[in-house]
């Protein structure tokens, strides 16, 4: 006997076909879900990494900042004290400056050659003085000249005055203080 189907077989095939899409689009998507899901999870994760990473460079930097402040004080300080021990070095030192520069002036000074002041600004010195005459200043001048303290003896002016009933030159003088080792730090 032969069979006949009288089915409608193509009906059938196409929904079969249609349910196995359906069902692979359906497994297609739910796996794309899952696929973008990991990635996004993957993403936020590696953030979430680089962010704390961040922080932790953030936190390092913001300790380096106070410790950088800290060493610019200490360098400040530090300055500042040398600054100080370098002042008291050369009062240290120039505590005998003026007992050399009284002591050469007495010794230097000529016969008729009479100071009225002497006045000491840094290195500078100045001397206002009388003289019995030009040569005394001369002379004053040379010795000063050949001092182991004492140089660049400059006469600003001189001028004759009487003192006394007695005819007298007023001078006025500038003269240096050699400078020492520690002067010249």
């Amino acid at each position: 006997m032969i069979r006949i189907n009288l089915l409608p077989h193509r009906e059938l095939k196409r929904k079969a076909q249609q349910q196995q899409i359906a069902v692979l689009a359906g497994l297609v998507g739910l796996l794309g879900i899952i696929v973008v899901w990991g990635i996004y999870t993957i993403i936020a994760g590696e953030i979430e990494y680089q962010n704390g990473r961040n922080q932790y460079l953030n936190d390092q930097t913001a300790i380096l900042d106070k410790e950088i402040a800290e060493i610019r004080e200490i360098k400040a300080r530090t300055k500042e004290l040398l600054a100080r021990k370098k002042i008291v070095e050369t009062l240290q030192h120039s505590r005998s400056e003026v007992v050399h520069l009284l002591d050469q002036l007495v010794r230097l000074l000529p016969d008729g050659v009479y100071l009225q002041s002497v006045k000491q600004v840094d290195h500078d010195i100045n001397l206002v003085g009388y003289a019995q005459s030009n040569a005394w200043v001369s002379t004053l001048m040379r010795n000063l000249e050949s001092s182991p303290h004492l140089e660049s003896a400059l006469l600003i002016e001189i001028k004759a005055i009487t003192v006394n009933n007695t005819r007298q030159n007023e001078f006025n003088m500038k003269v240096k203080l050699k400078r020492t080792a520690i002067d010249e730090l």
